[in-house]
């Protein structure tokens, strides 16, 4: 799995000019499936997310986690992390999961993000979205699993 997180004063996303999804201060999590992803490698994304110190102390310092701050959570499928774009012109998504693994991935990584008691908002899968952000910082992280996690 791959994901884009920024750090976000506020984000929503909407399908057909209709808000589906929207936080206040928290982080957008953009978050591509790979064929060869499973819910071990989902498990390791999360914990890492919601501990990941982004958030700034009282002084200035990113030492606060998304779970101290209160942070809350948009999650927006986003296949083409997966885009490889090494040859030729138009890219290719060999590597991303099939819509029915991604969405059932996708589902499974909001559902154990919801067991961390946070505010978790999504996009629709598989719709065209428009997603709009207020980047705070900015502060923006790639994470990758792998498959040894």
């Amino acid at each position: 799995m791959r994901v884009v997180l920024q750090r976000v004063k506020g984000a929503q996303v909407s399908v057909a000019n209709e808000v589906v999804g929207q936080i206040k201060n928290g982080i957008l999590i953009f978050l591509g499936v790979a064929q060869k992803d499973s819910m071990q490698q989902a498990d390791w994304l999360i914990k890492k997310i919601v501990e990941l110190r982004i958030f700034e102390d009282k002084n200035g310092k990113m030492n606060l986690s998304a779970l101290e701050m209160g942070a809350q959570f948009l999650v927006v499928s986003q296949f083409t992390l997966y885009g490889n774009c090494d040859q030729g012109r138009r890219p290719s998504f060999d590597e991303a999961a099939g819509p029915l693994q991604g969405e059932e991935l996708y589902n499974y990584f909001v559902k154990q993000l919801k067991k961390h008691n946070v505010v978790v908002e999504t996009g629709r899968f598989r719709a065209m979205m428009e997603v709009s952000l207020v980047n705070d910082g900015p502060v923006t992280f790639i994470l990758d699993s792998h498959a040894d996690h």
